[in-house]
């Protein structure tokens, strides 16, 4: 069946993100439990009544089943160019703006570049900084962390922080994870 859509593991992925059993799902569908099963493995083919039941039943949009995956690619060196404030830095989005979960930004920090020296807040309620290369120093009201190449911190965005490449000679490359994207 080449022209066969395949919509179990959605059905499945949503019926647990609900945390609820085949029998639960089947009940308020009015299904047999061994009727979904085999839908969610994509070995029956149901009617539309029984597909509105389901969808019903773990709340997704029929039209969802139907949709192509959805996933963007950023080339190296295509993301959009961002700035926020501070200097020596060259910044990108790596992730696409069709999507508010999360802003992946990739940071090229020269010698002695920083994010000021004012501490500042971002309208996200986590931060994680990922340094590829270099060494970054991350410092907030009364602490400051050293960190190399490798290590991760993790931070909510509301904390008041600011950043420098403290080396005076060597480039410093750092992955900013945002979630929620600000």
């Amino acid at each position: 069946m080449p022209d066969q859509v395949l919509i179990g593991a959605r059905l499945r992925v949503a019926r647990l993100a609900r945390r609820m059993t085949l029998q639960t799902v089947a009940e308020a569908a009015g299904l047999t439990t061994g009727f979904v099963s085999k839908l969610e493995r994509d070995q029956v083919s149901p009617s539309v009544a029984s597909l509105v039941a389901i969808c019903a039943a773990v709340g997704l949009r029929m039209g969802d089943l139907f949709e192509p995956p959805r996933s963007h690619v950023v080339r190296a060196g295509e993301g959009a160019p961002i700035n926020f404030g501070g200097s020596g830095a060259v910044e990108h989005v790596v992730t696409t703006g069709d999507q508010s979960f999360v802003e992946v930004i990739h940071s090229k920090i020269e010698p002695a570049g920083s994010g000021g020296t004012a501490l500042y807040v971002l309208d996200t309620d986590i931060e994680v900084v990922y340094v590829i290369r270099g060494r970054l120093v991350v410092t907030f009201a009364g602490d400051q962390q050293v960190l190399g190449a490798g290590d991760t911190m993790t931070f909510k965005g509301t904390e008041p922080h600011t950043w420098t490449n403290s080396s005076d000679d060597t480039e410093c490359e750092v992955l900013w994870i945002l979630a929620p994207a600000p």
